[in-house]
């Protein structure tokens, strides 16, 4: 949804939830995938590289959200309006997730339109997108109206058009575990208090665990997970889902599959008690994040309330984020920590770090008052979901859409890119330089959003 009125914000939460979306947006769009440094790449398997840290956090600021946006409402009464909201949103995030692959809902390279306007309908149709989430319907409509009518006068003058591939659609994603994940914490949230949601998560943790180790694969001589394949999660992922709609890189498993969104749902729980710490009423009966709007964010007389509170807050933060940290990081020995798998000790060292890392920009932002170094993570964090659609769209297009390179072959805008600047540096270093060119491109482009005070939501 397009918000142009003043909004009650936690600013160092959009710093971090910027800082995170920036991140998977570098890691996630190299120059060449053949030449990526250690850090930007996630662990072969077992371990944890910064890489593995981004999307546990993006799911614990979920949960500081929901904490954040559902709060008054458990406090002042629960109107039964609010399950539709939650559903409505979990589900258009889901369709979000699907969108990224499935658009312009043709195989690009099996489709013989012409190429600029193949490009061109594609276009469009992420257009329509947009104004869709801007909650503009009648431009998203007659955008998608224009896209499909191309795309059926191209047919009719006898080009040929492929279909997008439905019965080898991936099920799973990013968005679409984000959608789960909120779906129930947000529900779960409205119906239980810190210490039952502490105590269920402790205990999906622990069964988690117990079940990775303990029950037999079939077919597989030795279960454990430090195999790809004779893992239960992967098993599951495999008879459930279906090879057909699994990870295509992956094969045997899913990153995002059905078993380990349990400990999926967990990292969002410590979003939630987080969000509920940061709550809490200081002693004149106020509470901390409500009045951090973004029209306040450069000025001089807005100073934190109780800051007594406020450091208390954040010192509860960075004990609990140190506690975490040490326990994944032991028992990582026992169960080894693991994103692909979102293992119970990888849930523990990435909660830890997170809340680190929120207490960190909480002081500095909140309580400090240092807020100009944080501006552009602010900017990226205040369209979180639209950078993620549209630059993973702009990626895909880039990717696809070919040039005539110099040998009279053809090569694709971002390959001609890549090639321009192995001229100036070494592959390794050309592949991290389109990666940050990507990555300032799109921080103009939120930027736009940004001083217009347009925040899409969904």
């Amino acid at each position: 949804m397009a918000e142009t009125a003043t909004q009650n914000r936690l600013l160092s939460l959009d710093a971090f939830r910027g800082m995170t979306i920036a991140g998977m947006t570098l890691v996630n769009n190299p120059g060449s995938w053949a030449h990526i440094y250690g850090p930007l790449e996630h662990a072969e398997w077992n371990g944890l590289t910064p890489t593995d840290l981004v999307f546990p956090f993006f799911l614990f600021i979920v949960g500081v959200s929901i904490s954040l946006s559902l709060g008054k409402r458990v406090d002042t009464g629960i109107d039964r309006s609010i399950y539709g909201k939650i559903i409505s949103r979990a589900v258009l995030i889901y369709i979000l997730g699907a969108l990224v692959s499935i658009l312009p809902f043709f195989s690009y390279s099996k489709t013989n339109i012409p190429a600029e306007l193949k490009m061109v309908i594609w276009l469009v149709f992420s257009a329509s997108v947009f104004f869709f989430l801007l909650r503009n319907y009648k431009i998203g409509a007659a955008l998608a109206t224009v896209a499909v009518v191309a795309t059926a006068v191209c047919y009719f003058a006898g080009y040929t058009i492929t279909p997008y591939n439905f019965a080898g659609i991936r099920y799973a994603g990013v968005l679409q575990r984000i959608s789960v994940c909120y779906l129930i914490v947000a529900i779960l949230f409205l119906h239980t208090n810190w210490r039952q949601q502490l105590g269920l998560g402790v205990v999906l943790l622990l069964g988690y665990w117990l079940v990775m180790t303990v029950i037999p694969v079939p077919g597989c001589d030795i279960t454990t997970v430090d195999d790809k394949a004779c893992n239960l999660a992967a098993y599951v992922d495999r008879m459930v889902i279906g090879v057909d709609h699994i990870w295509r890189q992956a094969k045997v498993y899913d990153p995002e599959g059905l078993l380990s969104t349990i400990p999926a749902i967990v990292t969002t729980i410590s979003g939630v008690l987080t969000g509920t710490w940061l709550l809490r009423k200081d002693e004149s009966g106020r509470i901390e994040g409500e009045v951090r709007t973004e029209d306040t964010a450069d000025s001089s007389d807005s100073q934190p309330i109780s800051r007594l509170s406020s450091l208390n807050k954040v010192s509860g933060i960075f004990f609990f984020g140190v506690v975490l940290f040490a326990l994944g990081w032991t028992w990582g020995h026992y169960f080894p920590i693991n994103k692909a798998l979102w293992t119970s000790s990888y849930v523990l060292i990435t909660s830890g770090l997170a809340l680190c890392l929120l207490g960190f920009c909480y002081w500095l932002i909140d309580i400090k008052n240092y807020r100009r170094w944080a501006k552009p993570f602010m900017i990226f964090g205040a369209n979180a979901i639209a950078l993620f659609v549209f630059s993973d769209l702009m990626a895909r297009m880039i990717d696809d859409y070919n040039l005539t390179g110099p040998d009279g072959q053809p090569i694709s805008i971002q390959g001609w890119i890549y090639n321009s600047l192995l001229s100036v540096f070494q592959p390794i270093d050309a592949s991290l330089m389109f990666a940050i060119g990507f990555v300032l491109l799109w921080l103009f482009l939120m930027w736009l959003l940004y001083r217009k005070q347009i925040y899409i939501k969904v």
